[in-house]
């Protein structure tokens, strides 16, 4: 087959208009002419039209029969139904090192002044290996301790993103044990990535943007909570201040009264001393006289002046009546001006 540079010149803005671009592994339906010619016979095929819808349809078929596929098996929206990180930090990143939307991501990420790590697996990101490359790349971070796993590439007509529709991306997604976001470069068809992806974002810088975002929301929820608690802290010590000064202001005024009763009742106890203290001295006095006079009256020595006397006996025993002692007892009779010693030659009651 043969296509002319004439024809191609026709052909290419038709195919640009579609999203088209001619490629290996591509289905086309062509028109075409036969051409002999005659000094060699030779017979050919000269190319002057192909059916864009076709091509269209057959790349639209393809990727509804393969969602269709995934979502029986139940994988569309496996991977969307994973919790998102609240600080996803370590990301990684599925795409070709070089390309703008390499540059975009890690110009979004180092622009934010955020401490995200990034681990990069380079991938071609279009022609026929591309599909398994962006795979093979997904499992690998698959097996890494990432958050979250990026997967991008600039845009480009659809035979250009075709690649995003192959099955072995789709599961390579689907099965991830973290997010997989997608940032594709395509504002208007989404590939089968984009379905089982957690998050679809239109352009590298969006999806990048979204991460940042997230993680900036984040130091904004805890800087946010930090003042709230650092608010009530505040004025939970300045309620408990003002109930210290209201319990020291109660206690001073207690203390105070407690003084000024105490004070109130020495003052009265000393007015009440003051007054009784004479006659209670005089009271003691005539007391203290009439024991002293019960005292001189019993005073032995006054019975002993009056002509009494006191027998004992030689061990000191007082002697009390005549039956206490017996013949030969020594006995001591006390007299008021000396003692006279006896011994015992009767005794009888």
């Amino acid at each position: 087959m043969a296509l002319f540079a004439n024809t191609w010149y026709r052909l290419r803005p038709v195919l640009a208009r579609h999203r088209l671009r001619l490629a290996n592994g591509l289905a086309v339906r062509i028109h075409a002419t036969p051409n002999l010619y005659a000094p060699t016979g030779r017979l050919s095929l000269v190319m002057d039209g192909i059916d864009v819808r076709f091509t269209l349809g057959k790349l639209a078929a393809d990727r509804d029969a393969l969602l269709a596929r995934l979502t029986e098996a139940g994988l569309v929206g496996r991977n969307g139904a994973l919790p998102m990180p609240l600080v996803p930090l370590r990301l990684g990143l599925v795409a070709s090192r070089g390309t703008a939307a390499w540059h975009d991501v890690l110009h979004e990420l180092q622009g934010s002044g955020i401490g995200f790590r990034v681990a990069h697996v380079d991938v071609r990101v279009q022609g026929q290996d591309a599909a398994a490359a962006v795979a093979s790349a997904v499992r690998t971070l698959s097996r890494r301790p990432v958050d979250v796993i990026v997967v991008v590439r600039g845009g480009g007509s659809r035979t250009d993103l075709a690649a995003f529709d192959d099955e072995g991306i789709a599961l390579a997604i689907a099965r991830a044990p973290v997010p997989v976001l997608t940032g594709l470069g395509h504002e208007v068809d989404r590939s089968v990535a984009d379905h089982v992806a957690h998050t679809a974002y239109k352009t590298p810088t969006a999806c990048a943007a979204a991460l940042v975002e997230r993680v900036r929301q984040f130091g904004a929820a805890v800087a946010a909570a930090g003042r709230g608690i650092a608010g009530r802290t505040t004025m939970a010590v300045r309620l408990a201040d003002q109930r210290i000064d209201h319990a020291c202001g109660r206690l001073r005024r207690e203390v105070q009264a407690g003084l000024d009763g105490a004070d109130r009742r020495l003052a009265a106890g000393a007015e009440r001393l003051a007054v009784r203290s004479p006659a209670a001295l005089r009271h003691a006095e005539h007391g203290l006289d009439v024991a002293a006079a019960r005292l001189r009256v019993l005073d032995p020595a006054a019975a002993l002046a009056r002509g009494w006397s006191i027998t004992r006996l030689a061990d000191g025993t007082l002697v009390r009546s005549a039956a206490a002692v017996v013949p030969g007892d020594e006995l001591v009779t006390t007299l008021a001006d000396g003692t006279v010693s006896s011994h015992v030659h009767e005794a009888g009651s």
